[in-house]
């Protein structure tokens, strides 16, 4: 690093809301973080589905989306080199965009998670409803039985959290590890699965890579998009961490290989394995394979596999929520108790805030059981498509202030600027016209955008008097 950079660093403003932190995050926890954030129920149990709709071509989607979902992560990459920051995005929509920008992507962060942890919790009660010793027990027991777990474990130490999200991701991990080890094995001594011959020839046969046409694999793109939602914690993860400019780099680089490697490979294989229309969206397409070659308790192996996926979600929707609360409390957008943190140094009312949330949807799971999943994710769909977006814009005014000589690039960048910001933020903009032509869930989620515009501007009209951006950015200490 340049004494230009470094002389800049020196120069900019910190956020206040990043004071008090122990850098207890190490690599290891820092780079699970990143994969288990790439990792999740969207591959798992989603891709079945997606399958029979799409069909082989659902590979190609997964790299598209996935490589936008990187440029996504490798802005913010930029950004904490910048600046690491606890408060993320929040804290560099403070810097970029005023502290009307840190409130809309502060809230939007927090619908976006705090909705996904009912979503999660709600999973967790149906997977453990799988095994028959818990099927007397409600749903709702066992969401906030879940929920109480994980939210006592955050609340603790973020080297607690650290270890959970890393022990998770290591779970994820073996497990698609080892399906696809199983899955090359049968692609090269072409063992029949479920009393179809493996092989190359299943991607072209049987229809083509796009047996349904073009128009089926164009709708599933929203879906995918949200299955790389939770890529951005490991921005979060960042202001506690002892290293960024060593860590965060090789974590965030890392991303896109695996992507390619879990994502996209694991799609690949599957559509080799069987044909595209042997998979169902009711049951997961890993499951498919491995009881069609005969694998004993394969439902039992899977169904451990998307709770841990689910726990891990919800694990990461407490932490990363508590940090951007305790950013935006300190500016006064957020309530003032969420920038209260207890003597492990964690910002618990946040963390109790969203956990708050959640409990209204261990009701919502005691009232509509069935539907409590599909009526949080319309709202997630949102949260998460602001969130990014506000990263991209909040890159794209970093790089103009570059080229104005205010600021110093650091030399991990985000290639292609400005047509990468600008061509990612109009590809969400087209998922958001593709979710209108999905009859259910999609157009629904579209139609909950007014209400939370209105929500968002009453929010404001509320808070405005006592925002102080001063507060949350003070001058760095010459030397720091």
């Amino acid at each position: 690093m340049t004494d230009q950079t470094l002389e800049a660093q020196r120069e900019r403003p910190a956020d206040a809301g990043d004071a008090g932190y122990r850098k207890s995050l190490k690599a290891r926890h820092i780079n699970m973080i990143a994969i288990g954030g790439a990792i999740g129920t969207g591959l798992f149990l989603g891709a079945g589905g997606r399958l029979a709709q799409a069909g082989p071509a659902l590979a190609i989607v997964y790299a598209v989306c996935g490589l936008f979902a990187f440029f996504v992560v490798r802005a913010l990459g930029e950004l904490i080199l910048y600046r690491p920051s606890s408060g993320a995005f929040v804290s560099y929509a403070r810097e970029f965009m005023g502290e009307k920008g840190a409130y809309v992507a502060g809230w939007m962060h927090f619908l976006n998670w705090s909705t996904t942890g009912i979503a999660d919790i709600t999973a967790i009660a149906l997977y453990t409803h799988y095994w028959s010793m818990f099927s007397a027990i409600p749903q709702w027991v066992l969401a906030l039985i879940a929920l109480a777990i994980v939210l006592t474990l955050n609340l603790v130490s973020v080297k607690i959290f650290g270890e959970m999200e890393f022990w998770f991701a290591i779970v994820k991990v073996v497990a698609l590890v080892i399906f696809m080890a199983i899955g090359i094995f049968l692609l090269v001594t072409n063992q029949p699965v479920a009393g179809h011959s493996p092989g190359p020839e299943l991607l072209t046969g049987n229809g083509g890579i796009f047996p349904n046409g073009l128009v089926p694999v164009v709708l599933v793109i929203q879906g995918i998009v949200f299955a790389y939602a939770a890529l951005e914690l490991v921005g979060v993860a960042a202001g506690e961490t002892e290293n960024p400019a060593k860590v965060m780099p090789k974590a965030i680089n890392s991303i896109l290989w695996r992507i390619g490697i879990f994502y996209v490979g694991s799609v690949t294989l599957l559509a080799m394995l069987l044909p595209w229309n042997a998979y169902s969206k009711d049951e997961s397409p890993f499951v498919t394979v491995l009881s069609g070659i005969g694998v004993p308790a394969a439902g039992d192996i899977m169904n451990l596999v998307v709770l841990t996926a689910a726990m891990s979600s919800l694990n990461s929707g407490l932490y990363s929520t508590g940090r951007i609360l305790r950013s935006m409390s300190l500016a006064g957008s957020a309530p003032k108790f969420t920038g209260v943190m207890n003597k492990g140094q964690v910002p618990y009312g946040g963390i109790l805030l969203t956990a708050g949330i959640c409990v209204l949807g261990v009701g919502l799971n005691y009232v509509v059981p069935a539907d409590a999943f599909e009526i949080v994710l319309n709202f997630a769909a949102v949260g998460i498509l602001g969130t990014w977006s506000i990263i991209m814009l909040c890159h794209l005014l970093f790089w103009r202030k570059a080229e104005q000589g205010a600021l110093t690039r650091p030399k991990f960048r985000l290639p292609g600027s400005p047509v990468t910001e600008i061509v990612t933020l109009a590809f969400f903009a087209c998922v958001l016209v593709l979710m209108w032509f999905d009859k259910s869930a999609g157009r629904v989620t579209v139609l909950t955008l007014p209400v939370i515009v209105i929500a968002l501007v009453a929010g404001w009209f509320a808070v405005r008097r006592r925002v102080d951006t001063t507060k949350a950015l003070a001058e760095l200490e010459s030397g720091r």
